[in-house]
């Protein structure tokens, strides 16, 4: 973990440990977050691009600027601005029932027509909406 974030935690009260290099790349399937302050936009969007998901990415900002090419410039197959990525699921988004997810692009087995070659990016605005 960075000094800025583990003095903005620490300001809180927030207990924290130490994230390591390895923590960024990884899934904890608990409630557990690798936390790291960047000083501008190229860099945020450079840590995700290495270590993201392609599933959800979100950023809380007011500046309309910023959210737009993040938006835009985030490969994942939801961006939210100002809105909880607990959104990205098949019932919220208005697929009915999830089946399933994926994080690769190209899922398709066999022949393939228009609709097996093509991939959707769902984008989401927001006003601080959270999902409970």
């Amino acid at each position: 973990m960075d000094s800025k974030s583990a003095a903005s935690l620490g300001a809180q009260g927030i207990p924290f440990q130490s994230a390591s290099e390895s923590d960024y790349g990884t899934e904890f399937l608990s409630l557990v977050l690798a936390v790291r302050t960047v000083p501008s936009l190229d860099q945020a969007l450079a840590h995700i691009a290495e270590y993201g998901t392609r599933h959800t990415a979100c950023i809380v900002t007011r500046d309309e600027r910023n959210a737009e090419r993040f938006l835009r410039e985030v490969d994942a197959s939801c961006v939210l601005w100002n809105a909880s990525t607990r959104f990205n699921d098949g019932g919220e988004l208005g697929l009915g029932s999830e089946m399933g997810i994926s994080t690769s692009k190209l899922h398709a087995y066999g022949p393939m027509g228009l609709r097996e070659l093509t991939t959707e990016k769902f984008v989401v605005y927001g006003a601080g909406q959270v999902r409970g």
